[in-house]
């Protein structure tokens, strides 16, 4: 039950936090310091927390079925849980244990896709709109609603094999826009490895002036950071519930 609960826990609530936490410290020019250490503090709060749901979601499983146990013994480690392709690979044995219990499932189908798509956008914004927090990245928070506008049901869960669309198969993106997968391990999964190691405080050059000079540096964004590891939470959140009513029934 400790399990079922972590997993149900929204990660949105890290975000809620912080900004309580912060309503009180102004929002004039003396804030902008506090930028490098709030933003890196949550963004690893979120992801270390996602990947502890990653691993609980395993687990719970081979708590069930011992034969998914004896693979996921024997197999692969997937490390930390934090790389695109350890989430992915969640992805496929948490919806291959739902068609195991319950039958064919396509996610595309069965998925409230634009309710969490709706949620996810409406938490970013809820949390971060008019706050001290978007006054010390004011540029960030724009580029990110702006991109962020973009992103439609065709970005995620599009298959069983697709937690997150690639280039090659996300409507709407055009020349100098980027798909959801390139964004978590181009940018999301670097930054989480520089902040987690703390690679920042030695490697003072950077980011080059090479990578600000790329149109790919919009997406070095906190906002759109969190906005993807909710996007992702939200999709587990909601497979998960469906993984637990197939299993009470099954």
């Amino acid at each position: 039950m400790e399990h079922a609960r972590f997993i149900l826990t929204p990660i949105t609530n890290i975000l809620s936090d912080v900004s309580k936490a912060t309503s009180g410290v102004g929002s004039g020019i003396e804030t902008f310091p506090l930028y490098d250490y709030i933003f890196p503090s949550v963004f690893l709060k979120m992801t270390g927390a996602q990947e502890q749901k990653m691993k609980c979601i395993r687990w719970d499983i081979a708590t069930y079925d011992y034969e998914y146990r004896y693979k996921m013994m024997s197999g692969k480690s997937l490390g930390e849980h934090s790389d695109f392709e350890a989430k992915t690979t969640v992805y496929i044995e948490l919806l291959a244990q739902i068609q195991k219990l319950s039958g064919d499932f396509d996610p595309n189908a069965f998925l409230n896709k634009r309710e969490i798509l709706a949620r996810t956008s409406k938490t970013v914004k809820e949390v971060f709109d008019r706050t001290n927090l978007t006054t010390m990245a004011e540029k960030n928070f724009n580029n990110h609603k702006l991109y962020w506008e973009k992103i439609s049901i065709d970005c995620f869960a599009k298959t069983n094999k697709n937690l997150l669309a690639k280039a090659d198969n996300t409507k709407g993106f055009g020349e100098g826009q980027t798909a959801l997968a390139e964004i978590y391990k181009d940018h999301l999964y670097k930054h989480r490895n520089r902040i987690a190691h703390n690679t920042l405080s030695y490697q003072n050059n950077l980011p080059t002036l090479n990578t600000l000079m790329q149109d790919s540096y919009i997406y070095d964004n906190y906002f759109t950071y969190f906005a993807t590891l909710i996007l992702i939470d939200n999709i587990f959140i909601s497979l998960y519930k469906t993984y637990l009513e197939a299993r009470e029934t099954f």
